[in-house]
């Protein structure tokens, strides 16, 4: 077993992702208060981590938007970026793109861009830790039926320190690879 593997297990035995959030991609203000979850979160989701609770991110020269993979539909639906951030707007978009984080970020978020019209497709998010060997550390997927643009988030946290290191997401639609975005967890000075 990896010299790594063994913390991230234990770390992950306590990371969570959390469900994702959906709405429509229309322009929306920044929200001096933690977006409420309740009235765009799908059933039995929990709300999003206050943006004011997730550590400082550094930014990369780059924008932090993943590559993109997958062909439009009939009805032209596809994923048109990938976005990660430690803190997101009311409309769960990301506020400030990075590809870094510091150990003790709790939360990272994970948004979706998608354009185009479905009645039904699903978004699957797959978080690894690659210096484990492509480790696992939780995956999600979510329904999804738009008639536009949508973002939909998802958010993996840990209460305690990540293990520092390189990591990756990976977003699928209908199970095809629709995303990817690599990212990395340093010390926290």
């Amino acid at each position: 077993m990896h010299r790594l593997a063994r913390p991230l297990m234990l770390c992950c035995a306590i990371a969570w992702l959390s469900a994702c959030h959906r709405h429509d991609s229309t322009p929306a203000e920044p929200a001096a208060a933690p977006p409420k979850a309740a009235s765009v979160a799908a059933p039995g989701s929990s709300k999003p981590a206050a943006a004011d609770h997730a550590a400082p991110a550094a930014t990369t020269a780059a924008p932090a938007t993943g590559t993109t993979g997958t062909a439009p539909d009939a009805d032209g639906f596809r994923v048109a970026t990938l976005t990660l951030g430690s803190a997101i707007d009311a409309g769960y978009a990301v506020t400030t793109p990075a590809t870094r984080f510091a150990d003790d970020t709790p939360v990272i978020y994970a948004s979706v861009a998608t354009t185009g019209r479905t009645a039904n497709a699903l978004l699957e998010a797959r978080w690894r830790y690659l210096e484990g060997q492509g480790v696992l550390v939780n995956e999600l997927s979510q329904a999804v039926a738009t008639d536009g643009p949508a973002v939909t988030t998802f958010e993996v946290r840990n209460p305690n320190r990540w293990p520092a290191g390189r990591y990756t997401v990976e977003i699928t639609l209908d199970g095809k690879p629709a995303a990817q975005q690599a990212f990395e967890v340093t010390k926290a000075k």
